[in-house]
């Protein structure tokens, strides 16, 4: 627009020379000159307002001045001759796939994602100490070193198993203090995929199978260990329960005892032979019991 209105006034110009060389009126010359100020007038409301669009911020760089506060999205009215640079706030993501160390000395390829957003307080800080370009400069080295020094002190099954989160955790916590006071806000760090050599893959599932499968028998041995302790303790009960009995019965309690089931007998309709005082023990002896 700027080459555009300068190439208008300029022809406007070079006009009102051609006509004041042919003697053309004052009044000629005073509506050139109007239509040039018109003109200049609306290039100049044009470029004082910019528009930010939703999600970005706005900085604004007058000859090389960057202003400390930031535009935010929407119609901002600004000086013309400034020039505008719009940043994103929204939530992007870095992906790196990556040859890292583990503790034994392994080399191993892990996918990881960094997802992060420009703080918009800081917007033109970063604008002025870093550039637009502040990812490849600051965030994609810090992302790698950060993410090879979290590898580097464990061995690599933890990836392998729950403590995978634990490392994304602090893979986060660490970017976050390195790249924070430059005005990058980590959010996240998610490992997404991990490639060993396949005989070391080999001998991890192994190794793991071998762990569930003792585990396994632990929790076998215990089961038995259980079981057995509930067995003796049923032999103990048994075996006290009769030698309370044994305790408890005498030779009259058991004479006793047959008085009283012969009598109940002998009340009985059935026909039967009662000998008195035959039995062993005197106990009478029932014949021809019905």
């Amino acid at each position: 627009m700027g080459l555009f209105t300068a190439v208008v006034v300029l022809g406007l110009a070079l006009s009102a020379v051609a006509l004041r060389r042919n003697g053309a009126s004052p009044r000629v010359f005073r509506s050139i000159g109007f239509l040039m100020i018109l003109l200049v007038l609306l290039v100049v409301g044009a470029r004082s307002l910019r528009v930010i669009p939703a999600g970005h911020v706005g900085v604004v760089d007058l000859f090389g001045r960057v202003a400390p506060e930031t535009l935010k999205s929407g119609i901002q009215i600004v000086n013309p001759f400034a020039r505008v640079t719009t940043l994103s706030v929204k939530t992007q993501e870095l992906k790196e796939v990556m040859d890292v160390p583990s503790k034994e000395g392994l080399s191993m390829q892990v996918e990881v994602s960094v997802l992060f957003h420009l703080d918009p307080e800081k917007a033109s800080d970063v604008y002025r100490t870093i550039g637009q370009d502040y990812i490849g400069v600051i965030l994609e080295p810090q992302f790698r070193s950060v993410t090879r020094g979290v590898t580097a002190a464990y061995e690599a099954k933890a990836l392998y198993t729950s403590e995978r989160e634990h490392l994304a955790q602090l893979v986060t916590t660490d970017l976050r203090v390195l790249v924070a006071p430059r005005g990058i806000t980590i959010e996240s760090t998610p490992l997404r995929k991990l490639t060993l050599p396949p005989r070391i893959t080999t001998a991890i599932e192994e190794k793991l199978s071998a762990d569930q499968e003792s585990q396994r028998m632990e929790f076998v041995l215990l089961k038995e260990k259980q079981e057995a302790e509930r067995k003796r303790i049923e032999a103990t009960g048994v075996a006290d329960f009769q030698r309370i009995v044994a305790t408890g019965i005498s030779p009259e309690l058991l004479r006793w005892k047959g008085i009283e089931a012969t009598t109940k007998i002998a009340e009985s309709p059935n026909a039967k032979v009662i000998v008195i005082g035959s039995g062993k023990e005197g106990l009478p002896i029932i014949l021809g019991g019905q």
